[in-house]
């Protein structure tokens, strides 16, 4: 009894390596994205916290205090949020501090002014801008002085811009190499199918007759790879929100629903266009160069 064999498909090659392969790359790149995520909105809730304290002169009436408030809330470099301008009251700042010292009765008066923490608009966040608003707005009537924590900003700049280069850098490198990972998968994966597809361009088939079935199949475990390495990053963070609560802070659903969208995407493009220059490349080649 003569042992059975397979034939081999046109457009058929070992399923599971290459979705396997494609699947761990894919999630590579998946984790990737969450830490730019977070980082992002990281950065996004530190920025948020640079506020301007705007001291207003002493005496001012309530309605000058109003006029003060509408005058700062109009201003072009004040954040888009409805509690960019928030008054504190100089009897509310006597009453944050009443616990560590009992001032009033040495200086037998409240020393404090009242003020407006104002949120600046990230577009404004470098000194060289910050150093312009805070001109103008000691120049607005009833502002007495108006700060802001130089130092602090120069940090968190010079910090994010350093960590900005590094998260560019190692995802230039990170997308590269799993490029090359996918394409050699797909490109060993079409090497059992070499001979057939020199059959069928010897008995006259054409090229786009020999690639469609190809192209067809890689596109499919590219997505179904995508699917799964979506599916394992969205449980991931699901768990990772769950057990470390902080970290839900820093969710960006609307981010987070891109990337899984890019990595469906991401397997189903690298895999057809590695498929595809896999193809022609033995379609080029002679007899001689397939052994």
């Amino acid at each position: 009894m003569q042992p059975s064999t397979r034939k081999k498909k046109l457009g058929g090659y070992p399923a599971a390596g290459v979705v396997v392969s494609i699947t761990l790359a894919l999630v590579v790149i998946g984790l990737f994205g969450m830490i730019l995520i977070y980082s992002n909105r990281f950065e996004t809730i530190v920025r948020e916290n640079v506020v301007f304290k705007v001291y207003t002169r002493n005496g001012l009436s309530e309605t000058q205090l109003k006029q003060v408030q509408q005058a700062l809330a109009s201003r072009e470099f004040v954040a888009d949020d409805e509690n960019a301008v928030v008054f504190v009251s100089r009897e509310t700042a006597a009453k944050n501090l009443s616990d560590l010292a009992k001032y009033q009765e040495v200086l037998g008066d409240n020393p404090f002014r009242d003020m407006f923490e104002v949120k600046i608009a990230p577009a404004y966040h470098d000194t060289t801008r910050l150093d312009s608003v805070k001109q103008e707005l000691e120049s607005m009537s009833g502002v007495f002085e108006a700060v802001y924590e130089k130092d602090f900003l120069d940090t968190i700049n010079r910090n994010f811009r350093t960590a900005s280069l590094i998260l560019i850098g190692v995802d230039a490198i990170l997308l590269v190499t799993v490029i090359l990972l996918i394409n050699n998968t797909m490109r060993l994966a079409l090497f059992s199918q070499r001979f057939l597809i020199r059959s069928m361009q010897l008995v006259g088939a054409k090229s786009s007759f020999i690639q469609r079935p190809f192209l067809i199949r890689a596109a499919l475990y590219g997505l179904l790879a995508g699917i799964v390495a979506a599916a394992l990053i969205y449980f991931g963070a699901q768990y990772a929100n769950g057990k470390f609560p902080q970290l839900e802070t820093l969710h960006n659903e609307k981010m987070f629903l891109i990337l899984l969208a890019a990595l469906l995407a991401t397997g189903t493009l690298i895999a057809v266009v590695s498929t595809y220059v896999s193809i022609r490349r033995y379609l080029k080649m002679s007899l001689d160069e397939l052994y």
